[in-house]
């Protein structure tokens, strides 16, 4: 199905007033989102989202309707992985509770352009050359692989371009609010909120390279393309704050993605073959394969996330991962004065602090025993009671 040139301009003008109604009535005011908020927020992003589909589906056909949902939630899993790797660069910063909302904004339209990029040239691509399904599907199954190694998300805020940009630029050692530059002794310098969003952007290329083969697995309707990859990125922002602390909880949803993007890669290299000009495979003609309908596709990918997401929920070792990871974050972020300015803020991570180490002193010794660094995390975490007690005789 062809999408009209005035269909495409209103769906942009939508995605933008997303984008900037977010921003004006959100995000504008430093403030720490609620729970409440951000899961009244997230739910309404991905209704919107869901009632998309279904004017796809009911307008452009059950076809183009699977491709979209198909899509969306291989690009919204896809997404939710990518908040691992923003968590590590906004705790590596210290980015101020108040300010992060602003970040991860900057990260969500970083991400659109960036991966509208690639869209375009992607389907530039597949138009003029066959063969670059193949290299699509290559991509994703050493995506896949990479997933599945056990240093997986542990990427490091001060990257190449980071150590050139404190190099080559005089920047501040502490925020000013969220301004991108500071006044310091009489000179104009950089804060690290410009840096964060450096090593934000970079990392969303790094991501795109990934996603755009993956949905492209699914469907070769640009319009379809680019949809399900802006609506799986809108609502991330309210996400972080809905599952911030839970995210380590999905101890296997590496390897759930590593299975749908494998399963994606071999279906682009059945659609290469079956599509086949390259003269060095069978002698240029197409080969006869099986190839993958998307209503198994979407089945498939389904089934996975559920299965994953089951399996790290009932999983007592994520658990246990989750309540020791909390505790020294939650421990640090107190200990850290610059991390925010509301005392209310300040106490519900101490509270959070407490219910943790009561889930860590009830479960099993082989579960406890397996974090790193055991010892400095016990001494962060004393540290914050000390500091808690004299803030309260003060």
């Amino acid at each position: 199905m062809t999408v009209s040139p005035l269909i495409w301009g209103i769906t942009i003008v939508v995605i933008l007033a997303l984008l900037a109604f977010d921003y004006f009535f959100h995000i504008r005011k430093a403030h720490v989102p609620q729970l409440k908020e951000a899961a009244i927020w997230s739910a309404i992003y991905v209704g919107i989202a869901i009632i998309f589909g279904i004017l796809v589906l009911v307008y452009g056909g059950t076809a183009m309707g699977s491709e979209y949902f198909a899509g969306y939630i291989t690009e919204k899993a896809l997404s939710v992985d990518n908040l691992f790797v923003f968590l590590i660069i906004i705790a590596s910063f210290r980015v101020p509770r108040e300010d992060q909302q602003k970040v991860l904004l900057f990260g969500i339209v970083f991400s659109l352009i960036a991966r509208t990029g690639f869209i375009f040239l992607g389907a530039a691509l597949i138009n003029s050359f066959a063969w670059v399904f193949y290299a699509f599907g290559l991509i994703l199954l050493i995506t896949a692989g990479n997933l599945i190694k056990p240093d997986h998300g542990g990427g490091e805020a001060d990257n190449f371009m980071i150590r050139l940009a404190r190099k080559f630029f005089h920047t501040s050692e502490d925020y000013d609010g969220d301004k991108l530059f500071t006044m310091e002794n009489g000179k104009k310098v950089l804060t690290p909120m410009l840096l964060v969003m450096v090593a934000i952007g970079g990392t969303d290329i790094l991501f795109a390279l990934d996603s755009i083969p993956a949905i492209f697995g699914l469907t070769q309707n640009v319009y379809i393309v680019f949809t399900a990859t802006a609506f799986s990125l809108m609502g991330l922002r309210q996400l972080y704050f809905l599952i911030d602390g839970l995210l380590d909880r999905l101890i296997y949803l590496s390897y759930g993605l590593a299975a749908i993007l494998a399963f994606i890669g071999v279906k682009l290299i059945l659609h290469a073959l079956h599509e086949n000009n390259l003269p060095f495979v069978n002698g240029g003609q197409p080969v006869p394969v099986v190839e993958i309908s998307t209503g198994l596709s979407l089945t498939v990918i389904i089934g996975v996330l559920v299965v994953t997401i089951v399996a790290s929920l009932l999983s007592k070792a994520g658990k246990a991962q989750t309540a020791i990871n909390n505790a020294r974050r939650h421990a640090v972020n107190y200990l850290d004065l610059s991390y925010t300015a509301d005392p209310a803020e300040r106490e519900r991570i101490y509270n959070a602090l407490r219910e943790e180490e009561r889930q860590i002193e009830h479960m099993e010794p082989k579960y406890r025993n397996k974090a790193k660094d055991v010892d400095r995390i016990r001494a962060q975490v004393a540290e914050a009671h000390r500091q808690h007690k004299e803030y309260l005789a003060r």
